[in-house]
């Protein structure tokens, strides 16, 4: 049998619960459900550090935390013990992996990289990074000098996938036309990319900037949900939804420290706008490969690096363990070798990726993941628990997850807390059960333990146990994200000051 094609398709910050097929009655999905109905959704999906950076270099190396050494959207970490690159940690990325396997490889979007213009392996590699951190990097970014090339008139625009800073949660519209924002390039280009001629099977990787905030859909997906239709956030005791204490630092940091329900409501209409826009673009994507002689033998996965509380335990953001932030939509599809619109119970997460890719290639690679393809056609176990890491191991913003069964445990190195849900009985996890489920949360801590005893995660061990430091509130501070490609870094000093850039923009009849 041929080498199947294999296409990743990838949102940022897409909850599990957005897809109609699966049980959202709020929103409208039909490429969504397509997928769905095309093969096979894992339920219990997991991102294993559910933030952008580390969730993506999990996907392209195949290794959990503790070996990329990224815990957090900043710099590797390695120990003395471990390498201090990240191929010779972890091996070969995956799009090099697949190009030595006799793929013809592209990737297409938002990779997150460190640094931003990494080489990560693919063969033809459009870059469209959501921040521009110099004139220079704007450049060569790929959609932003599409932008500059083909649509100057648009050019203009600071914030291409709009305006960041306060206005994170401030419901936005696209500046541009929905055929020319960051996800209707990306999908324009992937149909490209699938469109072409070549002896060798493709392996693609097309990654949307969407729905990560700001919620900027474009016209009509701006206004296709009515607000007061929209459910309100699931809060639960203030006390122990703000445990973790990343929650209420970012919510300061993003200006969403008192959003109300209605600003709630709104937000999440235009998060599934963004959504609803996606899937439009999605469909294109999916058509181009259906027109194919060989879709049927095509693997598609479809995944999220992370989701978002979308206020919800009064969180905003990401990077807890809360379900709405680290439960992620895993779909797979592959006609001939994959039943159609079936529901899975295994626990996955986005580091099993790599050893669906080279099994699927026929030369399997599963790194420190599990065997999907083999738990689906019964040649192999699934996990029995799945972890979970944030923070650098061995300082006070180090956390662990344990998801086993109907439980999910969490532990916070910053006060030595932990946290106990049953998420089959309360999937809203507004119950704790560590006092009523003492076994339950012992039999968990030390999973958690045993997943921590490896080098460089087990700093977060002290004499066998989970590491504790006496609890301290972080200082709250704001996070600015302007545009420092055309030299923004901040709000100006005096309201004046930012009418220095329209002089040789503006024409003025004083001059002679």
């Amino acid at each position: 049998m041929r080498k199947p094609n294999i296409l990743f398709v990838m949102t940022d910050q897409q909850r599990a619960d957005t897809i109609a097929a699966l049980g959202n009655p709020h929103i409208y999905t039909p490429n969504f459900d397509r997928l769905v109905q095309r093969g096979v959704t894992f339920t219990r999906g997991y991102s294993t550090c559910p933030v952008c950076v580390p969730a993506r270099y999990t996907i392209r190396t195949g290794c959990e935390p503790h070996t990329t050494t990224i815990y957090h959207n900043g710099p590797p970490d390695p120990v003395p013990s471990q390498s201090p690159t990240m191929e010779d940690r972890c091996g070969p990325y995956l799009a090099r992996t697949m190009v030595r396997l006799g793929y013809r490889t592209f990737g297409i979007g938002k990779f997150h990289t460190i640094p931003w213009d990494e080489d990560i392996g693919y063969e033809v590699h459009l870059h469209s990074e959501e921040l521009y951190g110099s004139a220079d990097q704007r450049r060569r970014d790929a959609y932003a000098s599409f932008i500059a090339r083909e649509h100057p008139e648009l050019d203009f625009i600071e914030g291409l996938m709009g305006e960041r800073t306060e206005m994170y949660y401030m419901p936005q519209m696209s500046p541009q036309s929905a055929a020319l924002t960051v996800e209707g390039w990306a999908a324009a280009r992937a149909v490209e990319q699938i469109q072409v001629k070549d002896d060798r099977p493709f392996f693609g990787f097309v990654s949307f900037v969407g729905p990560h905030p700001p919620l900027a859909p474009p016209i009509p997906f701006n206004r296709m949900y009515d607000p007061d239709t929209m459910p309100n956030p699931i809060r639960g005791d203030i006390a122990i939804d703000h445990m973790d204490e990343q929650i209420p630092w970012m919510n300061y940091a993003i200006w969403a420290e008192d959003i109300n329900h209605s600003h709630a409501r709104v937000s999440k209409a235009r998060y599934y706008g963004e959504l609803s826009y996606i899937d439009y673009c999605l469909g294109r994507i999916l058509d181009a490969v259906e027109a194919r002689e060989d879709a049927d033998n095509t693997l598609i996965c479809f995944f999220s690096d992370h989701g978002d509380h979308l206020g919800d335990h009064h969180a905003w953001q990401k990077e807890s363990f809360f379900e709405a932030s680290c439960h992620v939509p895993f779909l797979l599809s592959w006609p001939e070798r994959i039943p159609a619109d079936t529901r899975r119970t295994e626990l996955v997460c986005p580091t099993d990726l790599f050893g669906i890719a080279t099994a699927a290639a026929g030369k399997k690679e599963v790194r420190q993941g599990s065997d999907v393809l083999g738990v689906l056609n019964g040649k192999a176990k699934p996990r029995p628990f799945l972890a979970g890491f944030y923070g650098i191991p061995g300082k006070p913003r180090f956390k662990i997850m344990i998801r086993e069964g109907d439980w999910k445990y969490i532990y916070f190195a910053n006060g030595g807390r932990e946290q106990l849900f049953n998420v089959t009985q309360d999937p809203d996890e507004l119950q704790l059960r560590i006092t009523d489920s003492a076994d339950v949360a012992d039999r968990l801590r030390k999973r958690a333990i045993k997943a921590l005893n490896v080098p460089n995660a087990d700093r977060a061990l002290a004499d066998g146990e989970l590491r504790r430091f006496s609890f301290e509130a972080r200082p709250l501070q704001r996070i600015y994200q302007f545009d420092r490609s055309r030299g923004v870094t901040g709000f100006p000093e005096h309201p004046k000051d930012v009418l220095a850039m329209l002089e040789n923009t503006w024409p003025n009849p004083k001059r002679k």
